[in-house]
């Protein structure tokens, strides 16, 4: 199976502009891979289960509502900013990372692509002063030191479901959930999602 079946057999009923973006998706970052290391050389190759497929495992615990405001904290490569924008076109997202060429080759993306609700920032998560409804992110610190840092980021007058955190992470979490006394959801991809990859991987849900 192709990469991007692999994502229309996941989320039947997609677009044909989505499953355009999908289908062009591997292209693109192959050409932006020559130039910016954003993903493993060896990764390339599994590009379409081991990071576009699982960042949308958060939209299988948590799809969000239209008009939601969703940031991605340390987007990297542009993951899981990138798939979740083309799965919510009604939603904004806006993904920031300290890494300005990485910036420099996801707002490429974007603009191949097409994303008019997506926008990207070269900006650390401490300095940044907008808020939103919801963060995401794909396990680029340990949770409690992760929300320590972007608490001020999170609108605490949203409305929006869900509202808080939506964390991609693998292995052993327990340590790092003891802090935060029972206001988490872990949820296991291997319920959504088959193969290997995916034994260990979760998405950590945390109401703010």
């Amino acid at each position: 199976m192709d990469g991007a079946a692999i994502i229309s057999q996941a989320f039947p009923g997609l677009s044909d502009t989505q499953q355009g973006r999908f289908d062009r998706l591997g292209a693109v970052y192959r050409s932006l891979n020559e130039r910016v290391n954003l993903i493993s050389r060896k990764d390339m190759d599994n590009l379409y289960e081991r990071h576009v497929l699982h960042s949308l495992g958060i939209a299988k615990v948590a799809p969000f509502g239209s008009g939601s405001r969703v940031l991605d904290v340390g987007t990297g490569g542009g993951f899981p900013l990138i798939p979740l924008a083309i799965l919510f076109p009604e939603c904004r997202f806006h993904g920031i990372d300290g890494i300005g060429k990485k910036i420099a080759a996801v707002k490429e993306v974007i603009q191949v692509l097409g994303l008019e609700n997506t926008t990207a920032e070269q900006v650390r998560s401490e300095d940044h002063r907008e808020r939103y409804d919801v963060l995401v992110s794909r396990a680029v610190a340990a949770l409690p030191k992760f929300l320590q840092s972007t608490k001020h980021l999170f609108d605490p007058k949203s409305t929006k479901v869900p509202r808080g955190l939506l964390y991609l992470k693998g292995g052993d979490l327990m340590d790092e959930l003891v802090p935060l006394r029972g206001k988490v959801q872990v949820h296991e991809l291997r319920s959504h999602f088959h193969g290997e990859f995916f034994e260990s991987k979760k998405v950590v849900a945390i109401r703010m």
